[in-house]
């Protein structure tokens, strides 16, 4: 018989979970920021197992866990596509100079007091007018990494930065998808919900543009890695390696331009893949005529050939004998991104047998119980987005599950739809980067090359976010009811 015969108990429900924390604790411990390069897809894999085993003890077939992880896998193969291309599109990006130039340029007008504070609202007005955290994060957001650690910042300051700023820009703009995906799900417009979380989205910008002024100027994100040169020799070596001018930034306007224009992420990294191959070879010619001639091609085509295709699959570096440029100028292409890959495949195992089995479920049915106030209602609903974070390891199900789950007792305590869709955005949108086996949260990891907890802390609007939307809650403060329910009626 398909599914689950009995209901599974809380306690056997919470087993998988418990297993998969205290593997993953003992991963950091031991592995370090090396833990999500195999240690973690490992110990997600076991916790699978387990949740399999326990589901088929309590009727759940192999076929029907089977049939939901296919469908899970599925649902992930844009998202992977994705951090494919911006492996390619890194490559080619490299060897056109466009990321150098980012530096260059970018070390010129940004001074570290003012750098955390100016990267998080550039990444936030492209993230709001293109409505991509992972578009915004995969361009300027790697360029802005180079910087930041050019200027000898702390890799975890900037990666908080550029998160904070991405998912700010994300979560306010009508491009986006979660953006859109919330008030449907909850019932109500799109530009009511966006007005509607400006009540707490801007108190977390806010703070969170204040603290990385504050660690800027005082100091408090330097890498203490020592004095950085930016002198004469880093912008010599730059020079000296490429062609710097204003044409190389046709591939990164193009792409900002193609999402703005609602063109599909896939299709626009793809497009600013080709740009960025285009641009190399009409403007660095020298260079892609090297790297293709130092993997053995004898002719300028096939040099040409060569050096791009290396540029967009497997690692690509451009020596200059200047330790700050050459440690910068390197890429690892489409090869670079395979263990992210990795990683989403076997979260996405775990997350499916736990929801084949019921027991995702049953651990949030748990958190419905004892609800009896509007701060109760909406502080459940914030707890169950996070836990599906972890326990799912997808940001859309964790907007997606809990809005179907509290729609009807959102209505029932008189509350509007808004303040549904809010709580699903301020939560499940935001935290999903925090998670190091949620999709997000590996996809960012990847792409700025850098572990998640490592810059779990600095990520100030992503944790601000759900903390300001509880206190708005207890506070009752901009809390709108239903039209037929009068203010105090309900609990």
């Amino acid at each position: 018989m398909e599914g689950a015969t009995k209901r599974i108990p809380l306690l056997w429900a919470l087993i998988p979970v418990i297993i998969l924390v205290a593997l993953l604790a003992a991963d950091v411990a031991l592995f370090g920021e090396d833990s999500s390069y195999g240690s973690n897809q490992i110990a997600m894999l076991l916790a699978a197992f387990v949740a399999g085993a326990i589901g088929m003890v309590h009727g759940v077939t192999w076929s029907t866990m089977m049939d939901r992880i296919k469908a899970m896998v599925a649902s992930t193969t844009e998202a992977m596509l994705i951090l494919l291309l911006i492996g390619a599109l890194s490559g080619t990006w490299l060897i056109a100079g466009i990321i150098p130039a980012f530096i260059h340029y970018g070390l010129q007008v940004l001074e570290p007091g003012i750098f955390l504070f100016a990267a998080c609202v550039i990444c936030a007005v492209l993230s709001l007018a293109t409505g991509s955290s992972w578009g915004t994060v995969g361009t300027v957001g790697v360029a802005l990494m180079g910087i930041g650690h050019a200027l000898g910042l702390s890799e975890g300051w900037v990666a908080g930065a550029i998160i904070s700023g991405a998912y700010f820009g994300d979560k306010m703009s009508p491009l986006s998808d979660t953006t859109n995906i919330a008030p449907a799900v909850a019932g109500t417009d799109l530009f009511t919900h966006i007005r509607y979380m400006l009540y707490t989205t801007v108190p977390s910008i806010l703070v969170a543009l204040v603290v990385f002024l504050v660690a800027g100027f005082g100091g408090g994100a330097a890498s203490g890695a020592g004095e950085v040169d930016l002198g004469s020799g880093f912008a010599a070596a730059v020079q000296g390696a490429f062609n710097l001018h204003i044409g190389l930034f046709i591939a990164p306007v193009a792409v900002i331009v193609l999402i703005a224009r609602k063109v599909a992420a896939a299709p626009a990294l793809f497009i600013g893949v080709l740009l960025g191959a285009v641009t190399a070879l009409v403007f660095q010619p020298e260079l892609v005529w090297q790297l293709g001639q130092a993997g053995g091609a004898a002719t300028r085509w096939g040099a040409a050939y060569r050096a791009v295709f290396q540029a967009m699959s497997v690692d690509t570096a451009v020596v200059t004998g200047n330790a700050l440029a050459d440690d910068l100028l390197n890429s690892g292409g489409m090869a670079g991104m395979l263990n992210t890959v990795w990683l989403i495949l076997c979260a996405m195992v775990f997350g499916a047998v736990m929801e084949a089995t019921g027991m995702l479920r049953r651990i949030t049915e748990s958190l419905l119980q004892g609800v009896s106030s509007t701060f109760g209602l909406i502080s459940r609903t914030a707890g169950t987005c996070l836990a599906f974070n972890v326990l799912a390891s997808d940001q859309y199900l964790a907007i997606v599950v809990p809005g179907n789950m509290y729609k009807t007792a959102f209505e029932e305590h008189g509350l509007a739809p808004e303040n549904l869709s809010r709580t699903l955005e301020d939560t499940g949108t935001v935290t999903s980067v925090l998670i190091p086996w949620n999709t997000c949260g590996v996809a960012q990891s990847g792409i700025l090359g850098i572990s998640t907890f490592a810059y779990l802390p600095y990520c100030v609007f992503n944790w601000i976010s759900p903390i300001t939307t509880l206190t708005v809650a207890a506070l009752g403060w901009n809390i709108r009811r239903l039209p037929q329910v009068k203010e105090g009626e309900a609990a």
